[in-house]
């Protein structure tokens, strides 16, 4: 199991829609609009890292997306 975050900077106006998009992809537990450096904060969990490359791809695909950071829970 893979863990983590996707913070997403969309481009203005199109947080709301993009986080909406998000809401609904396969190993997403949740995504909500924040105010800051990044305008949509995703939480994770997915099978493993072939499966977080493919919401990472779909999540850039997205029609607002501008850029993506990706952080990956490390246990210790």
């Amino acid at each position: 199991m893979v863990s983590g975050c996707i913070l997403v900077c969309c481009k203005p106006g199109l947080y709301s829609d993009v986080a909406k998009d998000i809401h609904g992809f396969e190993g997403v537990v949740v995504a909500f609009s924040a105010s800051g450096r990044w305008d949509v904060i995703t939480e994770i969990e997915v099978a493993d890292m072939k499966a977080l490359s493919n919401l990472m791809l779909k999540i850039n695909g997205l029609p607002g997306v501008r850029a993506t950071e990706t952080l990956v829970e490390v246990r210790l």
